[in-house]
């Protein structure tokens, strides 16, 4: 499903990424760890095609990204990558049907089609009563759940994830983790996590650790 060869990522004199080279099978769940600095979320960034490589190829699912325009690269990005942050990035104007449905509505999809997937992920979340409410009236985990369901409304080849646990308390750290797995389960999702969390990172399928902008034999 993922396809890395040879990424190098600088950052004026400083490389951050050092010839990474990894593949990710379809549906599988894996875990990137590593140091501050050691270079993780960039190497996820370069795979969720928010960041370009300076060197290297990316396929996801059969494409290779690194040879879209920008234009080609947003679209793609926006019907085959989902993604969900440590801070949840929710509109606060919004209810959290509405935060589901925007990229759903942006692919230039049907609206009833779109509203109907996000009542469906929604309440898969647990979250069914909790559809008109803004992201001011959720929890912490509430609306880390809605950011799931947001990542997933596009039906993506893949979903990306940094820290997604990192902002919440313990009750709710294990509950994001625990739906991450039954999600895999139900959708056959490949997930990709970054994350500081050695629990976590030591129940995926697998985990890989970058050190000094390489992956640690």
């Amino acid at each position: 499903m993922i396809k890395v060869s040879n990424i190098h990522k600088r950052f004026g004199t400083l490389e951050v990424l050092k010839g990474i080279s990894l593949e990710v099978k379809k549906g599988e769940l894996i875990s990137i760890v590593g140091a501050s600095g050691a270079g993780k979320t960039t190497l996820l960034q370069i795979i969720g095609t928010l960041s370009r490589a300076d060197e290297g190829q990316i396929e996801i699912d059969g494409h290779d990204v690194t040879k879209l325009s920008d234009d080609a690269l947003s679209r793609f990005r926006n019907r085959r990558i989902g993604f969900v942050f440590q801070f949840h990035h929710l509109l606060p104007e919004f209810s959290a049907l509405e935060n589901v449905s925007i990229p759903g509505l942006i692919a230039g999809r049907d609206r009833r089609e779109v509203e109907q997937r996000a009542r469906e992920l929604l309440t898969m979340m647990g979250l069914e009563g909790r559809l008109d409410h803004k992201p001011s009236q959720l929890s912490g985990g509430e609306q880390q759940r809605v950011s799931i369901a947001r990542a997933l409304i596009n039906d993506p080849a893949v979903v990306l994830a940094d820290e997604p646990s990192g902002n919440l308390d313990s009750r709710n750290r294990d509950e994001i983790h625990r739906l991450f797995f039954e999600l895999r389960e139900r959708t056959g999702q490949t997930i990709v996590i970054v994350t500081h969390d050695e629990k976590l990172a030591a129940t995926a399928d697998r985990c890989i650790r970058i050190e000094d902008g390489q992956i640690a034999q």
